[in-house]
């Protein structure tokens, strides 16, 4: 069985791949946004972890990895996304993405959405490709705010402090590709979204 089939049944053991789509409500206000970006500074768990796997991260263009301050940190282009902060719940689409490399096997993680809704688990999905063959989009990280700071200033937002962790069944699926153990929960790193709004007014 090769790698990319070996990866969609691991997901679909998990019932990964059938994501439940949320209630439609509609509550005001509500902004659009098609700018801006999100950075993650990577925890050096993680990226200890990749490397002891032999595994190489990479940038997907647009998005970047570089180096800062001591840190390692991935930035992603915000493309479109509705936030309504008043029932706390949005999606915030993003433009390029990761690539992690061991050998000759190869994943990319790309087109990645801010998903938070009341009652439900926030998460960042995005689109799978195992060695050149397109998976679907699946859950990636799972997104606490727990101890996430946000501020809203005329047209610009900022959420900081947001933990990612690794997705179990994204761990599942690693761990297929890269025939080595991937813990769920593994601590990913932490985001700040920067986003311009418009809340749709024409003045």
């Amino acid at each position: 069985m090769n790698l990319r089939f070996r990866c969609l049944a691991a997901l679909a053991s998990t019932g990964a791949i059938s994501l439940a789509a949320p209630a439609i409500t509609v509550a005001a206000p509500t902004d659009a946004t098609d700018h801006g970006i999100t950075s993650v500074t990577l925890a050096p768990s993680f990226l200890s972890a990749l490397e002891s796997l032999g595994v190489k991260p990479g940038a997907v263009a647009p998005g970047r990895v570089v180096h800062r301050h001591g840190n390692t940190v991935a930035a992603f282009p915000i493309t479109a996304g509705a936030i309504d902060l008043g029932a706390v719940k949005g999606e915030i689409d993003h433009a390029g993405g990761l690539s992690l490399s061991a050998g000759t096997n190869q994943v990319e993680l790309t087109g990645f959405a801010i998903e938070v809704y009341p009652n439900a688990a926030s998460v960042l999905t995005g689109l799978v490709t195992v060695d050149g063959s397109f998976v679907g989009r699946l859950p990636l990280f799972d997104l606490s705010l727990a101890n996430a700071a946000l501020s809203k200033h005329e047209e610009r937002l900022a959420i900081q402090d947001v933990a990612i962790s690794l997705d179990p069944a994204a761990a599942t699926a690693l761990s297929n590709v890269f025939h080595a153990s991937v813990p769920a929960g593994l601590p990913i790193g932490t985001a700040t979204v920067r986003a311009s709004l418009d809340d749709g007014d024409e003045g």
